[in-house]
């Protein structure tokens, strides 16, 4: 019962840090947002704006009005679930987000997805074969390619298997993601790549530490089998840093989707922030950032979780 309590307890305060972080992105997004240079109004004006125009712009999306006004505004409505309209378009942000959500979520998905199996799969054979030869081979192979940057890396991948070898599609132009999947080969190629080297080198040192382990000998010498021992013992508890790099490879994959975006011209949420920036639709890129706040937060708060379900010797610490 009473570390039933302690659970509660810790996940009562993981909870509470939760939404404080959560107010903490709200805010820090909207001054972010207002310290950027012109605004809609100028964007709207032309070319050759005029300044009484610009006025009349401002004044009819009210832009005029004070900035702790329109924050108050705009964080009473996001309590509500109202992410705010397009100064632009008139839209509500909510249909930009669903317009490029589906494409977005699917690239990202198909990235976890290749990602976590691929990560485990390394880290288990290199602690297996620690100090041999598949081992430093892909330990240098793992650091060559993180040191190469997605945006270099997508290049090379879509020169050389989709314009020199033509196996797969360069880009996304003309084609749906969702009904053609060959377009999402090389981005997912290009975001797995650099994750995957550093959360298979968490795996490796912890199954390096898990095999020797007190527990892990006492099963052998019960006759466990080695493949039962490494797979349903010593790899959940090899995973409990992997969970915290897992939530960081979240936050950066919500950035990195967005370059792959832009490089494959994929029509995802990464294009219509894109367009957002440039047309200082300052609403749509307060609420995308707003979402990828949130996202960021959940993501963390799972991992811790996921990291005190399997590194129980935490509570105490906790």
């Amino acid at each position: 019962m009473a570390r039933v309590t302690r659970h509660l307890n810790w996940v009562g305060r993981r909870l509470l840090l939760g939404l404080g972080q959560t107010a903490a992105v709200v805010l820090f997004v909207f001054v972010l947002t207002e310290s950027l240079p012109g605004d809609a109004a100028v964007a709207l004006a032309g070319d050759q704006p005029d300044p009484e125009r610009i006025a009349r712009i401002r004044a009819a999306l009210d832009l005029d009005r004070p900035a702790a006004e329109r924050f108050l505004d705009w964080a009473g409505g996001l309590v509500q679930g109202d992410l705010g309209t397009s100064l632009v378009s008139g839209r509500p942000v909510s249909g930009y987000l669903t317009g490029g959500l589906a494409t977005t979520v699917t690239l990202a998905c198909a990235t976890l997805l290749v990602l976590l199996p691929l990560s485990a799969g390394l880290g288990v054979l290199c602690a297996r074969r620690e100090g041999g030869l598949v081992d430093r081979t892909l330990s240098a192979l793992t650091l060559a390619v993180h040191s190469v940057p997605e945006f270099a890396f997508g290049v090379l991948l879509a020169t050389l298997f989709g314009l020199w070898l033509g196996w797969l599609p360069p880009t996304a132009v003309g084609a749906d993601p969702l009904t053609e999947p060959a377009v999402l080969v090389l981005p997912v190629l290009v975001l797995v790549a650099r994750p995957v080297c550093t959360i298979s080198r968490l795996v490796r040192a912890g199954m390096i530490d898990a095999m020797a382990s007190p527990y892990v000998a006492q099963a052998l010498r019960y006759g466990v089998s080695g493949a039962r021992v490494r797979w349903t013992h010593a790899l959940p508890n090899a995973l409990a840093p992997a969970a915290q790099q897992l939530a960081r490879t979240c936050d950066w994959l919500l950035s990195g989707v967005i370059v792959v975006e832009a490089l494959f011209v994929i029509p995802g949420l990464g294009t219509v922030l894109i367009d957002a920036v440039t047309a200082r639709d300052v609403p749509v890129v307060q609420g995308m950032a707003v979402i990828f706040g949130v996202v960021t937060v959940l993501a963390n708060l799972g991992a811790d979780l996921v990291a005190r379900r399997f590194a129980p010797r935490a509570e105490a610490v906790a």
